[in-house]
């Protein structure tokens, strides 16, 4: 394979993993991050400290072996807890079998990790540089330096530098790429449950709360020092909403009414209401994501998604494997690489979207009706008669590697089963279990088994 100089912009999770299977290759990988070194400064107020691991990114983080690392750093999480208004909590599982988790772990360990197994392979990171511009002609990108601007030149180019990617905004600039960014009319604010005396969680540390109230919802993920990371998401206008809530004495209220059970954890709610930053939510949706043989975008920078499926991260590592393969392929001819990329992701990347705001309504509101809890139910058991045939939508995301446009299609048949084993049911010993064979076989048989 003939090696390439390949320069990447965002050192955050997705750039950070892929610098390790550029290295890995014997590219020469130099790294561009617009922060200073995580590794020796803190992470900007707001920004989330915890996220979900799932199959997909452990798959990726496997192929490069350092899942053994990785595994310090995460908390398993059997399911979601439920939290009523009267303090009253109720355990959903996220699989059928005990090793059907998801795990919580810290986004700032996790990126260290990747940064320091990414310079073991090779690769070389300057921080505090931040993109400004990119000539797609020339493979030349202009980088600020504190106040100081300079050209660097790259053979190869690849994006990884978020939502709010440079170079795709050079991309539209230069040439003319149509972008959406659909930004959601919610909004998310971060607060922290901190550690009993003891250092122990304060509440179940196996599992992932949600706060569900129709409208908005909070969440909680368990940390490592026996803290929780709480998450509310709140409409960013209208009554109730953040604009709302910056009323002196609105937030404790409003806590009061809704989650009493987790204001009792949180001590100067008010106080780090304030402090920390209302940040927004959207999907990015961007016509092209390469260009030729030049650049290439990758992860948030190519199809930012809501975080409601837990999916962004797995997503972008998943992109660094499909990545990887492509370059496996097709080793140095770039533009073919990049094309069979997008070919291979846009679809995916497309269905994950989708379902990650589908997911949204089913955390703040879904999970508290009957007919959802028991269509859980049912589908669980439909897996159980039939292996392989029928797997909930859900655990297709999370714990298998079906590509997610499957998912989601492969889920609106069996979403249609249970509508239809369930019409007019409210209770699991009434369905007809012969004719929900009968059901799944006949709308399922013809496809591939998940694996």
């Amino acid at each position: 394979m003939t090696r390439a100089s390949i320069t990447l912009f965002g050192a955050g999770l997705a750039g950070s993993l892929l610098a390790v299977y550029l290295a890995r290759r014997g590219h020469e990988v130099e790294v561009y991050e617009r922060l200073p070194d995580m590794r020796r400064n803190e992470i900007p107020a707001g920004r989330s400290i915890n996220l979900a691991l799932a199959h997909r990114g452990i798959r990726a983080l496997d192929a490069v072996g350092l899942m053994s690392e990785v595994q310090k750093l995460l908390i398993p999480m059997r399911g979601r807890m439920l939290h009523d208004k009267q303090g009253g909590t109720s355990l959903t599982l996220y699989g059928r079998t005990p090793t059907e988790v998801i795990h919580s772990v810290s986004r700032p360990g996790l990126n260290m990790l990747l940064m320091d197994a990414a310079e073991r392979a090779g690769a070389r990171f300057h921080f505090d540089r931040r993109v400004e511009d990119f000539d797609f002609e020339t493979g030349r990108a202009v980088v600020v330096d504190g106040s100081a601007r300079r050209s660097i030149d790259s053979q190869v180019a690849i994006a990884t530098d978020g939502g709010g990617s440079a170079v795709r905004l050079a991309l539209v600039r230069r040439r003319g790429v149509q972008v959406t960014e659909d930004i959601l009319p919610h909004a998310y604010k971060e607060l922290t449950i901190p550690a009993a005396a003891d250092g122990s969680h304060r509440m179940e540390k196996h599992a992932l709360h949600i706060w569900p109230r129709g409208g908005y919802m909070l969440i909680a993920l368990p940390n490592l020092d026996g803290s929780f990371t709480v998450t509310l998401f709140l409409a960013r206008e209208g009554e109730p909403s953040f604009a709302r809530l910056e009323q002196p004495g609105e937030a404790k209220r409003f806590f009061a009414a809704e989650f009493p059970d987790a204001l009792a954890l949180i001590p100067d709610l008010e106080k780090d209401f304030g402090a920390h930053p209302t940040g927004l939510m959207g999907t990015v949706h961007a016509a092209s994501w390469h260009a030729d043989g030049r650049a290439l975008l990758l992860g948030d920078a190519a199809h930012a998604i809501v975080p409601f499926h837990g999916q962004g991260m797995n997503c972008a590592f998943e992109d660094c494997l499909a990545l990887d393969g492509c370059v496996g392929r097709h080793g140095g001819d770039w533009p073919a690489v990049f094309a069979e990329f997008e070919a291979l992701r846009r679809p995916n990347a497309e269905a994950i979207a989708a379902m990650a705001l589908e997911n949204y309504v089913e955390m703040r509101d879904a999970v508290r009706d009957p007919k959802f809890q028991l269509q859980k139910q049912l589908g669980f058991l439909l897996e159980e008669r039939n292996p392989g045939m029928f797997v909930p939508r859900y655990s297709m995301v999370m714990f298998h590697h079906l590509p997610y446009a499957d998912a989601r299609s492969r889920g609106a048949i069996q979403q249609r089963i249970l509508d239809r084993l369930t019409d007019g049911i409210g209770d699991l010993a009434q369905v007809d279990l012969a004719k929900a064979d009968v059901l799944v076989r006949a709308e399922l048989g013809g496809l591939e088994r998940v694996h």
